[in-house]
């Protein structure tokens, strides 16, 4: 990129003069773009000594010692298109003499600015070119403040998604490029806190940024005029005077308005949605799923897009009814009513088809004109209604009077009750999301929902008061039709407000308990009595027309818009393919076909009747929905729920979606109970499938706060032995390299305590911070995928006990925090480093000084699996290598990353893909790849990964064999106990092992017994051991022997001296007073292997007391061949030592 050659007066202005060691921008040449190996930020280092120079010393010489050859320079600056876009670079420190010379001069602009943009960033969101920017108003700065750096100012861009519509997402200098050192490799970023879009979003949002010349609706066509449309339906016309008849002008007034509340709180709900943050396509289905999640989200989804196509169709057959009534007065007839109904709808809804697939753009100009004629027709009502015309009289129409207003007043209901009025009126409020379900269409969604939905409940609100009240004080319920009723005389008793206009209706009131008036006129008994009293009959009619094919064309496109957008989320399986858009706007075509074909069907076949109800409380449970949303998201208090509009309240909102749900049941009992049960079905069905998606939903704030809540709750009670739980810290590593350990733990965890997998990633070098919580993002992925309730907790040190005893003070919060260290044996301790079996027992050592219990699993196999080639499954896991284990069996190594380039230690160390210059040497680990086989096994390979995966299936009838030899609280006891409660152990019986005289069996057996009847411990069999203390074999000794033998210190064969320095230098080795000191403890160890084998060779699993070393007194490896000789030879095993508090009680 080269710098313009010149510039406006006015740019050049801005531009302050250089100054030394400024950033200069060269204006030569460039290679395509950077090596892998080279930095965002190319930065060439001055010596202070040169800066001095050039700033002290005006020589020529200094001068050109300190400038740099223009061409070198450019060699150096490399910044490539694409890589480069949207990012912020730092170029070469220059002399700014070099500035000053011809051939720099198309740069003077770019003085002192560290700034420059790549040749794919120059336009702005605009599309207009600009070489010189205002720091506060653009994107790319030349210099922020009049300095040179590369921090940057706030700026819109920063937050935008990736492809978002509205403009080009830039990427602000990362934390690393500012902070690190000028040599050091920056790190990619990704995007951070859930801002990376799906790939649904991506390619919807990446659609619309391409797209050129979208058609946009503003707030009044977009919103208001198809809320107020599919509000003034066909109720407004054929239903409201019938209602008003039924329930008088009190009751219908409150009728519609308490309608009017539960949508007027929908609304206000809906607008605060809304306005936290950009909205998307997809109308209520968006709406719900970005705020309570994609588990209510789909399901409502779903059902809303199926009620707008089947409300297509209710529209429709009710024009049709209309169209087919006026054929049959005409005496046109075609077929029978049913089949010119099935006629004229399927005719119907082709052309509103055809109108939708046309384009948004004719769809709204069919809704402006479709929306004068239903306000002319309203208009034309309420004119007539000031006309009184001496030949409507006979159809009980007399204009204004007090004397019919106040006999309107009270209800009459005739076979109806106030709530079935209520149930047949509220439907004809269900439009108030149809500008919603359009929000992809608006060109600010933000401020048209809003105000759009707002303003048109108040408008069709007052409309419908307005025809209540105006329709109770000049109608009469019932009329004879009669021209000349009779003269009125003084000898008649006529009751009623129209004996004064000569009119006695009475004889049309039902008698005898009938509920039927004898008269076909009048509120109670004409459907069209507006057309009555309307100026121009003919334009009611036209009214209801427009208002059923406004409806059912509003229908007709927000049910594939809906529809679209779930797909696109890939809730659903199967249904991907509709997601597809098709022109400038996106549109759903083969949305469209599908609502049109589901319409169609029930056109043809459906009974409307049953169906209309259902699809009303389908639109109910929508709102209700929306209004919870709103409490959600409110009681979650989470910091991102920021809404613009601010006139909403939680606890009303709360109100409003119980009146919602209060009204389905109005509505229709039974529809309410199958709406609920579809929703709790989709519900369950989603939560099973788990989406992989983050909205950022109120479902996660609100989890997070509760968890935060209950977590300090919890910090105010003290323990107490009744609610004691395993709660583990597991040096597994890696997650994936020791599956049974992971699985054996997880086990007796899973639902009852807590589990963390610690992780010791071991560097001398400075940490990688960023590497381990990307890592730590990653296994704590692996570790959902495989079902594993357990945290992955990984920290640097310089050591293993280092970073084991960071882990024992710092995993956990509060009262959630780990009391049991988990171990795997050390199966390598002979051939490995001593100083590495020295540190391995200080880690039970430091789990005893912090107050932890221990527990160390042993397998006869091992338990490190790393060094197998394609077992690191890391399916979750993108860009993963992991390094290989040389040393199969160092199960007691969280993990080691050496130093060194020739020796790559024990367990995995995540790195990334191209990651490699200057990292620590890895050797990558072959992938799980169909295409590529994984390199064959051998027999003890194979057997490792078949003992590592023992765990994960059921155990069958076994039995655990529990050795309680020493009281340690109960630990021993309660682990075993937790693991036969499991539904893979269930079949496993308790069998019990201690220790006791030979004299005092049968006692020692019954107070076990007695005690584990009071823990209330299940167990098939008790055992005492009264030959514990028995010699044990000399082949059995003399192995002990030779064992321990490299590990001696053998001072009697020394100089005192010399034996105390290599003690010194060397703490692990066996002194020969050590050795005689614990001879007999020595021995125990070995006999109680003996008797392991001949009493437990067949268990499923051994829990076992671990013998304790004291701290000081016992060598590691002393301490070392104790638990190997204790363990050897046998099945999988546990030693387990608790803390010596009480975890087991007996008292209530």
């Amino acid at each position: 990129m080269s710098a313009p050659s010149s510039l406006s007066p006015s740019a050049q202005g801005e531009v302050p003069p250089p100054e030394p060691d400024s950033l200069t921008v060269d204006g030569g040449a460039r290679p395509a773009g950077p090596t892998p190996s080279q930095s965002r930020f190319q930065v060439d280092l001055v010596a202070e000594a040169a800066g001095a120079a050039s700033g002290n010393d005006e020589t020529p010489g200094s001068d050109s010692k300190a400038t740099p050859n223009t061409d070198e320079t450019a060699e150096h600056v490399t910044v490539g298109g694409e890589e480069a876009k949207g990012r912020f670079r730092v170029v070469n420190f220059a002399d700014p003499s070099a500035a000053s010379s011809p051939d720099a001069a198309p740069a003077d602009a770019f003085q002192n600015g560290d700034t420059v943009m790549s040749e794919g960033s120059l336009h702005s969101s605009t599309g207009q070119q600009h070489y010189c920017y205002d720091t506060h108003t653009n994107t790319y700065y030349l210099r922020t403040f009049g300095h040179n750096t590369i921090d940057a100012v706030p700026n819109i861009d920063f937050y935008r998604q990736t492809a978002a519509p509205l403009g080009e997402k830039l990427i602000r200098p990362t934390l690393s490029e500012l902070h690190d050192e000028v040599d050091k490799e920056p790190f990619e970023d990704g995007f951070a806190n859930g801002d990376d879009l799906t790939p649904a979003e991506e390619a919807a949002a990446k659609e619309a940024a391409e797209s050129k010349g979208v058609v946009k609706f503003g707030w009044v066509k977009g919103v208001l005029v198809r809320c107020m449309l599919n509000i003034w339906g066909v109720m407004l016309f054929i239903r409201m005077t019938w209602i008003v008849g039924q329930a008088g002008v009190v009751c219908s007034c409150v009728i519609v308005a308490m309608a009017t509340v539960v949508t007027s709180i929908t609304g206000c709900s809906t607008s605060a949605i809304a306005t936290n943050g950009f909205v998307r396509g997809g109308g209520a289905y968006y709406l719900i799923s970005r705020s309570l999640g994609p588990e209510f989200g789909g399901s409502i989804g779903l059902i809303f897009a199926f009620a707008n196509a089947v409300a297509v169709a209710m529209y429709v057959v009710g024009f049709a009814e209309t169209v087919v009534e006026l054929l049959e007065a005409a005496g046109a007839t075609m077929f029978d009513q049913v089949n010119d109904i099935r006629i004229v709808g399927t005719i119907t809804v082709i052309i509103l088809l055809g109108i939708s697939v046309a384009g948004m753009e004719w769809e709204a100009k069919a809704q402006i004109f479709l929306l004068i004629i239903l306000i002319s027709a309203i208009f034309n009502y309420f004119i007539g209604t000031f006309i009184s015309i001496e030949s409507k009289e006979k159809h009980g129409f007399f204009g204004y009077d007090a004397g019919i207003l106040l006999e309107n007043l009270a209800p009459d209901f005739r076979g109806e009750t106030f709530f079935s009025v209520f149930a047949i009126f509220f439907p004809a409020a269900t439009g108030i999301l149809a500008g919603a379900n359009i929000s992809g269409d608006l060109a600010d969604p933000q401020m048209a929902i809003p105000k759009g939905t707002l303003l048109a409940i108040l408008i069709t609100g007052v409309v419908y008061l307005g025809v209540a009240i105006s329709a109770g004080a000049c109608i009469v319920r019932d009329a004879t039709g009669v021209a000349i009723n009779h003269t009125v005389t003084g000898e008649l008793k006529c009751a009623g407000a129209t004996c004064k206009y000569g009119y006695d209706f009475s004889s049309c009131k039902p008698a005898n308990g009938s509920l039927v008036s004898s008269c076909e006129y009048g509120l109670h008994n004409d459907f069209q009595v507006m057309s009555v009293v309307s100026g121009f009959g003919p334009l009611i009619t036209a009214g209801i027309f427009s208002a059923t094919l406004s409806s059912a064309l509003a229908s007709l496109v927000s049910a594939p818009k809906v529809f679209q957008a779930l797909c696109k989320d890939n809730i659903y399986p199967g249904i991907a393919g509709f997601a597809k858009g098709y022109g400038k706007n996106n549109e759903p075509l083969r949305g469209y076909l599908l609502t049109f074909g589901i319409a169609l069907a029930f056109i043809l076949i459906a009974e409307l009747n049953v169906i209309a109800p259902i699809i009303s409380n389908f639109f109910l449970a929508s709102y209700a929905l929306i209004n919870f949303s709103v409490f959600h998201a409110s009681l979650a208090n989470s910091p991102g729920w920021r809404p613009s509009f601010k006139y909403y309240n939680m606890w009303v909102s709360l109100a409003g979606a119980v009146l919602c749900c209060v009204v389905m049941f109005v509505i229709n009992w039974w529809a309410a109970l199958f709406t609920n049960v579809i929703v709790l079905s989709l519900y369950i069905y989603v939560s099973y499938k788990k989406p992989d998606v983050n909205w950022g939903s109120s479902t996660q704030a609100l989890t997070y706060q509760q968890a935060l809540t209950h977590s300090l709750q919890l910090c105010g009670v003290a323990d107490h032995v009744k609610t004691f739980r395993p709660q583990c810290l597991v040096m597994t590593g890696a997650p994936s390299s020791r599956p049974a350990l992971l699985n054996l733990v997880h086990a007796f965890t899973k639902n009852v305590g807590l589990m963390v997998c610690g992780h010791v990633r071991i560097s001398s070098r400075r940490p990688n911070f960023k590497e381990l919580n990307s890592d730590m993002l990653r296994y704590q992925r692996w570790l959902l995928n495989h079902k594993s309730k357990a945290f992955y907790t990984p920290v640097v040190a310089e050591d293993l006990r280092q970073g084991t005893q960071y882990l024992l003070q710092a995993s956990g919060l509060g009262r959630l925090r780990p009391n049991t260290l988990v171990l795997g044996f050390k199966n390598n301790w002979k051939t490995a480093d001593m100083k590495e079996t020295e540190t391995y027992i200080n880690l039970i050592h430091d789990a005893f000084d912090f107050q932890y219990g221990a527990v160390i699993l042993r397998l006869r196999e091992g338990l490190d699996i790393s060094h197998i080639q394609g077992q690191d499954d890391t399916s979750a896991m993108k860009d993963v290598v992991v390094s290989i284990d040389m040393s199969k069996d160092s199960d007691g190594d969280s993990s080691k990353l050496s130093s060194k380039a020739t020796s790559i230690q024990n367990s995995p160390a995540v790195q990334k893909d191209d990651d490699d210059d200057g990292k620590a040497p890895t050797q990558p680990l072959l992938r799980k790849d169909k295409t590529s086989p994984a390199a064959p096994l051998n027999v003890d390979e194979q057997k490792l990964l078949e003992a590592s995966r023992q765990f994960q299936k059921e155990q069958g009838k076994g039995t655990v064999d529990v050795w309680w030899l020493f009281d340690d609280g109960g630990l021993t006891l309660l682990i075993p106990y937790l693991l036969t409660n499991k539904k893979k152990w269930k079949d496993c019986k308790i069998r019990v092992f201690i220790g006791g005289k030979i004299n005092r069996i049968d006692h020692d057996r019954r107070s076990m017994a007695t005690l584990l009847s009071k823990f209330r411990i299940d167990f098939s069999d008790i055992t005492v051991l009264g030959d514990i203390n028995t010699k044990p074999k000399a082949e059995s000794v003399t192995d002990f022997a030779q064992m321990i033998e490299p590990y001696r210190l053998h001072e009697d064969d020394m100089d005192q001296e010399v034996a105390d320095q290599l003690k010194a230098d060397e703490p692990w080795r066996i002194t020969d007073n050590e050795l005689e000191l614990y001879k007999a403890k020595s021995n125990r160890q070995i006999r109680l292997n003996e008797l392991l084998k001949e009493n437990s060779s067949s268990a499923t699993l051994i829990v076992m007391s671990m013998p304790l070393a004291r701290k000081g007194a016992v060598s590691s490896a002393l301490y070392m061949a104790w638990l190997d000789t204790l363990s050897k030879d046998l099945p999988p095993l546990l030693l387990v030592r608790g803390n010596h508090q009480s975890v087991l009680t007996f008292y209530s």
